[in-house]
This record gives structure tokens, C-alpha cells and sequence, in this order.
């Protein structure tokens, strides 16, 4: 056994157990198995030109070396990224914990409770924070919160203001200069005209339904907004405010202001600066706006005894029903970084909130005093955390570089520089030198804070914030870690079994990929840092890209997409600037088959492209005459093809070629989703099907963790011809020399979990990667054969095989009073998340084991799925008090004295006998949604305070 080699410890089976599979597949090798499932003329002639995999030992040194050349400045530089302390409790027991790591986002909800509970947690902290009256569960990162909350108000515009086009939005020159070109990026397609301006005069003109502020400003200026925003709901333009949520603490919630949404980031709220990501930003608005507000919402509901339980809420509106209609798409969360930031505010509570921001204003206001004594003039005239100075910037750049020091130089004559609750008394003596040093003067030494507010009276918070009971009893180290170890208790995770989920890919996140993000060299730099101080990250980054390249064939990658559906967007905002740099700018035509992720359609729609659905033939395969009588019919106007390949259904359709061709002989592009990447990686590649862009789930194919839910990571990795446009950034230029603007706040997105995905190549290498293919299509395979007899395959290829995932046909169980969803919840009792439930096909389970499950999961999966189709063939339509209709079973009811079921707690519980060895126990019985989205709570109030009389 080679016990160095990586390989061997991310895929699950073993050597031995190869010919049993095999045997059972009804395969010779495993290079028939392969040759039966992907089509001969898109195979890879070569295997793919990476370096060597490293050991894990190896990969280690690596990265702490290449971690050894990011300098580690004291960065003052602000515009929404500061320093912030991770207590040590939460970076143990949720940061580094594959409890809340691995956990899926949070559909089946009885095995979810304690992650729910988190971010109800976190939603209650925003509500209240904000003045606002729901808030969802995360977005990605403040710029494209911002661009949701245009989008929103946008969709809310009134009936007057639709049928006049009323499509000017105000955005304050205040703004994050990120947030503005998030905004540049996402308004143009969708109609929106932006203006940007001075608050103070703006003219509120019925020509605007909507406008953002800044708050405190983008160089820290607070304003007092309530005028403002009265003002413009008197003449029915909507206000979004962009705000410092830890500012929240001490000034005047917007909510309370009258805003109709407030965003931000909570970065700031012990979550790792991460060179840019991934933070989770928070979105709030009023009640009347939840069927068009973006992402996810946790909401209250009662279980089938009555008890309160959590789930998501509303949870199938946006792309899963709207498609082509939706606003925004609802894969757009950082669940594990919203989960830190709830923690964070648990910990504190509202007084040790108030504490921290207390001393960073305070900090702020001893500084300015200090410099001013300096005979140096600080313009702002109210701040909260960062102060503006008149110097000589060069000096004072150089000065501060010698010391580890970033300030924000605004231009040559001004320097912005951003405290933060790392901030200390030494720290500030720090900066006064470089000052003072800079002016040729001696420097007095501060020996203690300022305690003066440095904002209007009129803008101090007095509403009171966080009074539920947990935020104001976990304020020590133990009570705190068994608080999260008792919600980690509620959540079925990878630590526990596996999760078949189809299309999510949910395989190993190997401890070695995991350990560098703890490492202060890499969490801790400023995305906007000088570069020369983040030579590790530019070199772990651009080597990334260039691995993607050869794994897609492709010429060019950007890493700035920090989720699939960002990736979706870029991909075809990066099509469209392809298209209208041809003069083309009539190509808006997207064509899409109707078996195409929910996600596909709604990001085409976000891009300003019109939606054609091609039909599917009764095999699951796209009708190639179909789409070529509709890419012939629209070709004047064609833009692209988007497809998703191996197709949803499981399949490598032989004519995928055929299909690529076509696009482009009518004159589009083709757009591969990579949700399948996984069957792809060292057997073919998306520039071989005749892909000219693909975006690729680093959170799926490449061991980047779910996060319960976020965070992820969806590059676009793209053709020559495309490589031009790829995204900037407007504080540090990347992408190509015709980029587009940007797609996610930060220069290169979520860039420090790119380091797991990093490593996985690194250790893998070219034959790993390739193995690690060929074992997740095997095993799929071998479920495959092992349920047939038991379950009906909904659709194979040309030779019968699955590709990586397999649809297994329930609708027939209805005859039996079965559904799908009973399947789901019993699975539960089997201690097993449910596959991925009736998508793409409804009344199925889609299966996707991925290359790391070993035999021993695989087959115990498999007998918990034909004792649950023994279990159907004995239920009867006209009884519904069976084993499957009451799953799942929780230990409440295994511990009554009362047992009213007609079969025993033993098949309620334990039906198969590996089960008692690792009894994994769901807190609640079916989570009712419909009672739920009637009595839309989002908050901690106690249930009774809902329940009906």
C-alpha cells in the first residue's frame, strides 16, 4: 500500500474490491466500464499535462512556503474589509469542524435542525441590527447584495412606474467602488440606467424608482440619511442603504430611517479577511418585498406533532419555478461564514457588541485627535471607524510600508485609514509615527482612549438590539462550545454517511486540502493589499487558473465568480461582450433544453438574453432536430447554447458534437454548465465537446466543502476568442484587456478556499484526477446494478451504462400511496441524507455517490434502499399509517409509553442491523411548509408567540 500517495486516501474503494465491482457492473476493466460510457470521439488522446502529485507531507511545505511570501502588513485600508478576531471557540468548532463543513444546504430539514437554527440566529441579528423586518439567510459579498437590492427594487417598481419605464437608479458617489462596478455589470442588461451622484443633489425626479447609499461612506463620512430617504418615498423611489453592520451598534438603523432594503457584508463579524473571501453578506427589507427577495430565507414552521421546527421557507420560488422569470438565483448563500457571524454575535451578545464598537470609534476618535495635534487636518466631519488625513501620500505610503503598515491613498495629498477591533493602543502609536516621521515632527504618545462620539446626536442608536435569550447566555468559552456541539448533533453531515446527492457532488474535503485556511498567511491579508505583499496568493492563484485550463482545454479562467450561478452569469455576460465587440449586439437568443439546470434560464434572463426551450427526447437526450430547427430560425439573433454535460439526466450523449457544431454554424456560442464536471475530469474536456465556456463548481468537482449551503466558488474557464473579456476589478485590474466589470466585490472572489481546490490537484496529479473519474463512474455504476430488480433507471446511455449520477424512477410507488418525498424522510431512519429529490424529473430520486464513498457505504446505502422498496411493496394506498408515511422517527417518539402504529419501534428505528452502530437520530418529524409560509416567521421569537389559537 503506497500510504504517500493521495490518491489512495480520497478514493474510497480498494484495490480489492475493484473485480467485485466490476463483476457486478458486468464489466471486464475498468477501461470497458469507461469505454461503455463515454462516447470514443470526445475520449482525451493524452493524459493531462499537470505536475506530479505531491504527498500530503509535500503539499504541506508547499503551501507553507508559498503562504511565507504574502506579507503580513497591518492593514488599515477599509472599503468594507477589515481585520476582525475569529474567537477561537467558533474557528475550532465551526470553522475547522466537518460537522458544519461538509453539511448540505438545507433542504431536507429534519435533518438539519441545529445549521437552521444558526442562521435563524443570524437572521434575528440582521433584523435587529438593520430596523428592517426580514432578512435572508446570506448572500455572496456586499457588491452583489447591492446588485440584488437594485434588482429588487427594480421588480417592486409600481404599476405607474412599469407602464412609464421608470428605470433610473441613484447610487451615491459615496458607494464602495467594487459595489458601483457589480452594479455597472448587473443593471445594463436588465434595463436599468445607473446615476451617480451627490446625495445632497439629487433632485428626486419621477424619472428614479430606486437609489443606494453608503453608510458610513466609502472613506467613512457618516450621514445623516433620513431626510433623504423621506424625501424620496414621498415621491415613490425606493431606498437601499449599504451598511457597516458593526456601525449598526452605535448609529441609527436604516430600517428606522425608512429604508426599503439594507445590505451589507459580515465579514467584519469574525470571519477571516481571506485575501477577498468568502464572506457572508447580509440582506434585510420589509415584509411586504419576501416574494421578491433574492437567496434563501430560514423560516419557523410546526412539525406533524405540533412542535416548533425550522426549514427553509418559500423555498422553491426563483429558479426552480420562475426559470426564465426569476430575479435572482437562490445558489447564491454563505451558509458556514453566516453561521460564524451569528456565532460571533451570540458570543458577544448586544454588550459585547456594543464594547467592540465602542472601542474601534473610540480608537478612530483618539487617532484623529492625535494626528491633529500633529498639526495634520482630518476632514471628515462624523465617522465611525475610519478618518480621512491631508498629507503627503507618498511620504506617508513609503513611510508606513517600512513599518508593515497599509493605509488607503486616496490621491497624492489624502490618506484614508480604516481601524478595527484588532486595533490597539500600540497600534495607534504605530500610526502616529509614520505620521509623524512623514512631517519631520516628534509624535505624542496616546496612553488611552477618547471617549467622545464623533457623529450627530441625531444619528445614535437608541433602539435597543438582540434581547432573545441566545445572545445573552453563551458568553463563555464552554457554554458556548456545547451550545454549537448540540446544534452540530441536529445535522446529518459527510462526517456521519455519505450524501448520493445528483449534481452536488458531495465527495471528500480532505483535512490537508482544509488545514492551510487557519494559517494567519493566508486568512488574513487585505483583498486590496499592495500585490508585492501577496506574492504567495498572485503565484497559488495563477497557477489554479492555468490547472484549470488544461483540465478544461480551455485558454483563459477567472476566479472571480464566488458561486456556480455568478458563474453562470459571467460565462454568459462574457458571451454578450464577445458578441457586442463584433458588433453583434442584436445576438440575445439563449437557447436552453428544457432538462437544463433551474439555475440556466434564470441566469439568462439576469443577463439580458431571451429565454428558447428546446425539447428533450423520451430518452432524456436533447432532440437534436429540435434544436436545430430553432438554432436555424433564430439564428440572426442567436447568442448561445447553454447545456450541461454529461447531461442531467446521468447521460454522455453520443451527440454532443453534432449539437456544438450546430451553435456554431448559426453563429453562438456554447455555454457548458460544469454541475457534471466530475465525469469529465482526464477522460474529456469542455473545449473537446466544442464548449467555448464553461463554469466549473470548485465546490462540487473540486473538493471545495458545501458548507451547509455556501461557501462556493464558479470560475469560467473560456475559449481563446473569450479570453479578452473576462472580469476586472476596479481597485486592482485583472481579467483580460477588454474586461467586463466586475462580477463579485473582491479582485479574485472567494480567493482563500481557492487554496482547497489548489491542493486537491496539486496532490492528485493527472493520473489521480483521472482515477478519481473513472472510481465516481464506477460507483455509480455498481449502485446502479446493485438497485436494479429493486428500482427502474430512468435513462442510460447508448450501452446502458450511468455516467457519474443515475435517476431512479418513483412515480410508479403512487399506486402504493407512496411519493418520492416518503422515500426522502424514511432514508433518515436509515441515518442517510435523501438524494437529490424530483429534479430534474419530478417523482425521482437522482443518485451521485462520487469517487470517495467506499464499497462498504455504497453497498449499506444500497441495503437501506431495498428495505425501504420492500417496505413500498407492503404499504397500501389506503393506508396511510405505515413505516414510510411517519418517517421519519425521531427518539421522542421511540421513548413514549404510548406506541399507536401497527408496526414496531424496532422498524421504525432500526430496521437494518448496521444501523445500531451509529444511530443517527432526526430532532423533528415532518417539517409542515405550508403552515410555515402562512405564518412567515424569520426571526427567534418563540413559536407560541405564532401558534393559532
Amino acid at each position: 500500500m503506497k500510504t504517500d500517495a493521495f490518491a489512495l486516501r480520497h478514493i474510497g474503494p480498494r484495490e480489492n474490491d475493484l473485480q467485485h465491482m466490476l463483476k457486478t457492473i458486468g464489466a471486464e476493466t475498468l477501461d470497458q466500464l469507461i469505454f461503455e460510457t463515454i462516447p470514443s470521439d470526445i475520449r482525451l488522446k493524452s493524459d493531462l499535462d499537470l505536475e506530479p502529485a505531491m504527498t500530503e507531507y509535500e503539499f504541506a511545505n508547499h503551501i507553507q512556503k508559498l503562504g511565507n511570501k504574502n506579507k503580513m502588513f497591518q492593514s488599515y485600508i477599509g472599503l468594507g474589509y477589515n481585520q476582525a478576531i475569529i474567537p477561537a471557540v467558533i474557528q475550532r468548532n465551526v470553522f475547522e469542524n466537518p460537522g458544519w463543513y461538509t453539511a448540505y444546504t438545507p433542504y431536507q430539514a429534519e435533518i438539519a435542525q441545529g445549521r437552521l437554527e444558526a442562521i435563524l440566529n443570524f437572521q434575528t441579528m440582521v433584523i435587529e441590527l438593520t430596523g428592517m423586518e426580514i432578512a435572508n439567510a446570506s448572500l455572496l459579498d456586499e457588491g452583489t447584495a447591492a446588485a440584488e437590492a437594485m434588482a429588487l427594487l427594480f421588480d417592486v417598481r409600481s404599476r405607474d412606474q412599469k407602464k412609464a419605464n421608470v428605470c433610473k437608479f441613484f447610487v451615491s458617489e459615496e458607494i464602495l467602488p467594487q459595489t458601483l462596478s457589480v452594479l455597472q455589470t448587473r443593471s445594463t442588461p436588465i434595463g436599468v440606467e445607473l446615476i451617480i451622484g451627490n446625495h445632497e443633489e439629487f433632485d428626486f425626479s419621477t424619472e428614479f424608482f430606486g437609489a443606494i447609499l453608503q453608510y458610513p461612506g466609502k472613506f467613512g463620512q457618516v450621514h445623516d440619511y433620513a431626510c433623504f430617504i423621506a424625501k424620496a418615498t414621498e415621491n415613490e423611489i425606493k431606498v437601499a442603504v449599504a451598511a457597516d453592520i458593526l456601525s449598526l451598534v452605535k448609529l441609527t438603523p436604516p430600517g428606522e430611517m425608512g429604508a426599503a432594503v439594507v445590505l451589507g457584508t459580515t465579514q467584519r463579524f469574525g470571519i477571516p479577511l481571506g485575501y477577498g473571501g468568502p464572506h457572508a453578506a447580509y440582506f434585510a427589507t420589509k415584509d411586504e418585498y419576501k416574494r421578491s427577495m433574492p437567496g434563501r430565507i430560514i423560516g419557523v414552521t410546526v412539525d406533524t406533532n405540533g412542535n416548533r421546527a425550522l426549514r427553509m421557507a418559500l423555498q422553491t420560488r426563483e429558479q426552480h419555478i420562475k426559470r426564465d422569470k426569476a430575479t435572482s438565483n437562490i445558489c447564491t448563500a454563505q451558509v458556514l461564514l453566516s453561521v460564524m457571524a451569528g456565532m460571533y454575535a451570540v458570543y458577544h451578545g448586544p454588550k459585547g457588541l456594543q464594547y467592540i464598537a465602542d472601542k474601534v470609534h473610540a480608537s478612530a476618535a483618539t487617532l484623529a485627535n492625535a494626528l491633529e495635534k500633529l498639526g495634520l487636518q482630518q476632514i471628515n466631519t462624523a465617522f465611525f471607524d475610519t478618518i480621512v488625513i491631508k498629507a503627503d501620500a507618498k511620504k506617508v505610503k513609503e513611510i508606513a510600508e517600512q513599518n508593515e503598515i497599509n493605509f488607503y491613498y486616496i490621491d497624492k495629498n489624502t490618506v484614508s485609514i480604516s481601524l478595527n477591533e484588532t486595533t490597539s493602543i500600540a497600534d495607534l502609536n504605530k500610526i502616529v509615527s509614520v505620521f509623524a516621521t512623514a512631517k519631520a515632527t516628534q509624535a505624542t504618545t496616546i496612553k488611552s482612549l477618547s471617549e467622545t462620539n464623533h457623529f450627530p446626536e441625531n444619528t445614535n442608536r437608541t433602539s435597543t438590539f438582540l434581547q432573545h435569550d441566545v445572545f445573552n447566555k453563551y458568553h463563555s468559552e464552554t457554554a458556548l462550545m456545547r451550545y454549537i456541539k448540540m446544534l452540530e448533533r441536529k445535522d446529518l453531515a459527510l462526517n456521519h454517511s455519505m450524501i448520493s446527492l445528483g449534481s452536488c457532488t458531495m465527495k471528500l474535503n480532505a483535512a490537508s486540502e482544509m488545514l492551510p485556511l487557519s494559517n494567519a498567511q493566508w486568512n488574513n491579508i487585505h483583498p486590496f493589499a499592495p500585490l508585492d505583499q501577496a506574492q504567495g496568493y498572485q503565484e497559488m492563484l495563477a497557477k489554479l487558473e492555468q490547472q484549470l485550463n488544461v483540465i478544461t482545454g480551455f485558454a483563459g479562467t477567472t476566479l472571480q465568480p464566488n458561486s456556480g450561478a455568478q458563474g453562470e452569469y459571467a460565462g454568459l455576460m462574457v458571451i454578450r461582450a464577445y458578441h457586442q465587440s463584433r458588433g453583434d449586439h442584436h445576438r440575445n437568443i439563449a437557447l436552453i433544453p428544457s432538462s437544463a439546470h433551474g439555475t440556466n434560464p434564470a441566469s439568462a434572463a439576469m443577463a439580458g438574453m431571451k429565454v428558447i426551450v428546446t425539447k428533450t427526447l423520451e430518452n432524456g437526450n436533447i432532440d437534436v432536430e429540435d434544436l436545430r430547427e430553432k438554432a436555424i430560425l433564430h439564428a440572426d439573433n442567436l447568442s448561445c447554447l447553454m447545456v450541461t454535460y454529461p447531461s442531467t439526466h446521468g447521460v454522455f450523449e453520443s451527440a454532443i458534437k453534432e449539437i456544438t457544431q450546430l451553435i456554431h454554424d448559426n453563429g453562438g456560442q456554447v455555454y457548458m454548465d460544469g454541475a457534471n464536471m466530475n465525469a469529465q475530469v482526464g477522460l474529456t474536456n469542455p473545449a473537446t465537446i466544442g464548449a467555448d465556456v464553461c463554469h466549473l463548481n470548485l465546490h462540487k468537482t473540486f473538493a471545495i466543502p458545501h458548507g451547509g449551503g455556501g461557501p462556493g466558488v464558479g470560475p469560467i474557464c473560456v475559449a481563446p476568442q473569450l479570453v479578452p473579456f473576462l472580469p476586472t476589478n476596479p481597485v486592482i485590474a485583472t481579467g483580460g484587456d477588454n474586461a467586463i466589470t466586475a462580477i463579485s466585490a473582491a479582485p479574485w472572489g472567494s480567493a482563500l478556499v481557492c487554496l482547497i481546490s489548489y491542493g486537491y490537484i496539486c496532490m492528485l496529479g493527472a493520473e489521480g484526477l483521472k482515477q478519481s473519474t473513472e472510481y465516481a463512474i464506477l460507483n455509480a455504476n455498481y449502485i446502479k446494478e446493485k438497485l436494479n430488480g429493486h428500482y427502474d433507471t430512468l435513462y442510460s446511455g447508448e450501452m446502458g451504462r450511468a455516467a457519474h449520477e443515475m435517476i431512479l424512477e418513483c412515480r410508479p410507488f403512487k399506486q402504493k400511496g407512496i411519493e418520492v418525498t416518503d422515500i426522502a424522510k424514511r432514508l433518515m431512519d436509515y441515518g442517510f441524507h435523501a438524494p437529490t429529490v424530483s429534479f430534474p424529473v419530478a417523482g425521482t430520486l437522482m443518485i451521485e455517490p462520487t469517487e470517495s464513498e467506499n464499497l462498504e457505504e455504497l453497498d449499506r446505502f444500497c441495503d437501506a434502499m431495498i428495505s425501504i422498496r420492500k417496505e413500498i411493496e407492503a404499504s397500501t394506498a389506503d393506508d396511510s399509517n405505515n413505516v414510510l408515511k411517519n418517517s421519519p422517527h425521531t427518539l421522542a417518539m421511540l421513548t413514549t409509553d404510548v406506541w399507536n402504529f401497527p408496526y414496531t419501534r424496532e422498524q421504525a428505528a432500526f430496521p437494518l442491523d448496521y444501523i445500531a452502530e451509529n444511530k443517527f437520530w432526526p430532532t423533528v418529524r415532518r417539517a409542515d411548509d405550508a403552515y410555515g409560509d402562512r405564518n412567515l416567521v424569520c426571526s427567534c421569537a418563540p413559536i407560541e408567540a405564532y401558534m393559532e389559537n
